[in-house]
């Protein structure tokens, strides 16, 4: 029963080396063992805020990724847009241009036929007027080859003249 109901003397020893141990623990082991538990403890706060702020980066980053690549996106139908409109005045300038070129050429072809048709033109009244008075000379040399015949045609003639 000794253990059951320790002595004075037991208690004593037992609660002297109690506290020694219990001394010796505090002043050795629990001091390190708190300040590396608290070093441990400022670690893992630090790593949760640089966790948080790398998030927050993250975040910013993915907008700014957003915002460029929807001002990539806009630049793009804008210049798709811009090149569509010149693209349009550039063929329509060029149907214009073919369409005043196609006038002048019109119009200088018809300016040609109606020179060369004029030409032609003279041309046969000339030759209508040299065949006019070859036939009006052979007809008046066989008409006139009597002297009787000349003088009642240019009595004609004269007669003629004097009514206009």
């Amino acid at each position: 029963m000794e253990l059951v109901t320790p002595s004075i003397g037991l208690l004593f020893w037992m609660l002297l080396s109690f506290s020694i141990v219990l001394y010796l623990l505090k002043k050795f082991a629990w001091s390190p063992i708190i300040k590396m538990l608290k070093e441990r403890e400022n670690s893992i706060e630090e790593a949760l805020s640089a966790a948080d702020k790398a998030r927050e980066e993250m975040a910013k980053l993915h907008a700014e990724n957003e915002k460029i690549i929807a001002d990539a996106n806009n630049e793009r139908k804008k210049i798709i847009a811009e090149a569509y409109v010149q693209n349009h005045e550039i063929v329509s300038n060029s149907k214009a241009e073919a369409q005043e070129e196609a006038d002048k050429i019109i119009q200088s072809a018809r300016e040609t036929i109606e020179y060369e048709k004029n030409l032609a033109i003279r041309e046969i009244k000339h030759l209508l007027a040299d065949l006019s008075i070859d036939v009006a000379k052979k007809v008046l040399e066989r008409e006139l080859n009597e002297e009787s015949k000349q003088r009642d045609y240019i009595e004609t003639v004269l007669n003629n003249m004097n009514l206009n």
